[in-house]
């Protein structure tokens, strides 16, 4: 444990630990149970036991190939576990890694029942929201992109994979419908 586990996260560094996998912005179990101050294995132990609040739009298990373009995106050195060794692929761990939507993450909440939960998931709840106004308003960088990619993607198949990975940060998640509330009439 730290010493102060109430203490404030800035902003940025949860905005550092959201990737894009599957056209989805996400946090890696490893990330959320560093900022929640527990253990990986206590986090993922709490999602299994309670499986039926997380449906596939919450969360998921990466591939093998998904967690290697991770690696390669994110660089090796910052796919550590919490103990800070890295022995055989993801920090010595024997499972692929689960990962969490903005939904799975405000779904924590409702698993862990720490204060310092409740905190990091306001935090992280506001990063997200942040993190989609600042996409959403930046109409003109999109116009930017789609202009260079006109320019440069046909040049070379490594800038279609650049301009494809801007593209999907710049695309706002799809809200889930919602629900209808009260009685129906069919």
């Amino acid at each position: 444990m730290r010493k102060d586990s109430s203490a404030f996260i800035p902003q940025e560094r949860i905005v550092n630990t959201i990737v894009l996998i599957r056209g989805k912005k996400v946090m890696l179990d490893s990330d959320l149970a560093e900022l929640y101050d527990v253990e990986t294995k206590a986090l993922n132990r709490a999602v299994k036991r309670n499986r039926e609040r997380f449906p596939d739009d919450f969360m998921y298990q990466l591939t093998k190939e998904e967690l290697e373009n991770l690696r390669y995106q994110i660089g090796t050195s910052s796919m550590r576990s919490r103990s800070g060794t890295s022995s055989s692929g993801y920090g010595g761990r024997r499972y692929l890694p689960l990962v969490f939507t903005e939904l799975g993450v405000a779904m924590l909440s409702s698993v862990l029942h720490s204060k310092r939960a409740i905190q990091v998931n306001i935090q992280i709840m506001r990063a997200f929201t942040r993190l989609r106004d600042l996409l959403a308003t930046h109409k003109d960088l999109r116009e930017k992109v789609e202009k260079l990619e006109r320019k440069y993607a046909a040049h070379d198949e490594q800038f279609k994979v650049v301009f494809e990975a801007i593209r999907q940060l710049l695309t706002p998640p799809e809200e889930p419908p919602k629900r209808r509330i009260g009685f129906g009439v069919e």
